[in-house]
């Protein structure tokens, strides 16, 4: 059990390093751009595809340490409200 306490420790490092030096920066500018009206491109299509990838995989390490929870929730908020507002505003322009 310490091995894999140590290893998610590892793990939990990187990830909370990589939302707040890339994920939340990008993702709050994805934000701004649909919260103003703006239609995301390709490229944000994929990079939000790819953090949604990225958070199925680490599920299984905020399940075994619980105090992340409230982070990875919001997290997992911020980027469904980004995805629910770049749909309605694709409906809005058809």
């Amino acid at each position: 059990m310490v091995s894999q306490n140590n290893s998610d420790l590892g793990v939990i490092t990187v990830l909370l390093r990589r939302v707040s030096t890339q994920r939340l920066p990008r993702i709050m500018a994805l934000k701004e751009r649909v919260d103003r009206g703006e239609r995301l491109d390709h490229y944000d299509l994929n990079y939000l595809e790819h953090v949604l990838k990225d958070t199925q995989r680490a599920l299984p390490i905020v399940e075994r340490h619980p105090e992340y929870q409230p982070l990875a929730c919001k997290l997992i908020t911020l980027y469904r409200e980004v995805i629910d507002k770049a749909l309605e505003n694709e409906e809005q322009r058809g």
